[in-house]
């Protein structure tokens, strides 16, 4: 992936890419949090993440407010990667799976997802109906931030470094309860769904309700582990994607 792009970042390259995987970062999170699993990808990969605005290199950018909002502005780039012949894996986890799926619906309309593939992680399904979770201090978003994993316990620990990340924690979970995504939308592409076994946010069935959102094929794998179960299996997780990316083209249909 070549070429100065504000909402991606290149974490791996290749020449001549077999396949190209893009991943969608959590509520709060950032595009690095993906480089070690990108490290951890086969010969001829070229891997990257969304950065979304707000934080880190995009510290100062005014944060997108919604979900949907998101998916808009990330379309002019994933479009030219879904225009070509090399499978385009979309990888989301928690909100991320949200933006990644709205990304794929986006492209769908477009008609440019005959070589893509999604891949959504610790997300209940569009279909599922749950009533969104409210924090009445930050003091309760940070303790829930604790519950869950995947913060850095520094940054956690440190008011200095919390005031640079609270802001856009706050946005993302603003953005997260406002979405209300249509509950029978689907895409024609192959569906990856990976969750936790011990996960507070998503339950089994919940995971498993994804698969009346695509039209192609539809495969769920349940990892040991929290919300935040894809950061102790690194291998497993980075090894499934390449799988998915693999899989049977579904074509527009």
């Amino acid at each position: 992936m070549v070429g100065k792009d504000p909402w991606v970042r290149p974490l791996r390259g290749a020449a001549d890419a077999r396949a190209r995987v893009v991943f969608f970062p959590h509520a709060g999170g950032a595009a690095s949090f993906y480089a070690p699993f990108a490290r951890r990808f086969p010969d001829g990969y070229d891997v990257a993440a969304v950065q979304y605005p707000g934080r880190q290199d995009r510290w100062g950018e005014p944060f997108v407010t919604t979900v949907e909002g998101l998916a808009d502005r990330l379309l002019p780039s994933l479009r030219r990667w879904a225009a070509e012949s090399v499978p385009l894996v979309l990888v989301g986890h928690s909100m991320g799976a949200s933006v990644a799926f709205e990304s794929m619906l986006r492209l769908g309309r477009d008609r440019l997802t005959a070589h893509c593939r999604l891949v959504v992680s610790g997300r209940a399904a569009p279909s599922v109906t749950r009533e969104a979770q409210a924090f009445d201090s930050d003091r309760d978003l940070l303790d829930h931030l604790a519950r869950l994993g995947g913060t850095d316990t520094a940054i956690l620990s440190s008011p200095d470094l919390m005031d640079l990340t609270l802001p856009a924690i706050r946005n993302d979970y603003r953005a997260v309860t406002r979405y209300r995504p249509v509950p029978d939308a689907v895409v024609a592409t192959p569906v990856l769904c990976l969750t936790g076994d011990r996960d507070p946010q998503v339950t089994p069935e919940e995971a498993a309700a994804w698969k009346s959102h695509t039209t192609a094929g539809f495969r769920l794998e349940m990892l040991p582990g929290g919300h935040f179960f894809l950061s102790d299996h690194q291998d497993t997780v980075v090894r499934l994607v390449a799988e998915c990316a693999e899989c049977a083209e579904a074509g527009d249909r």
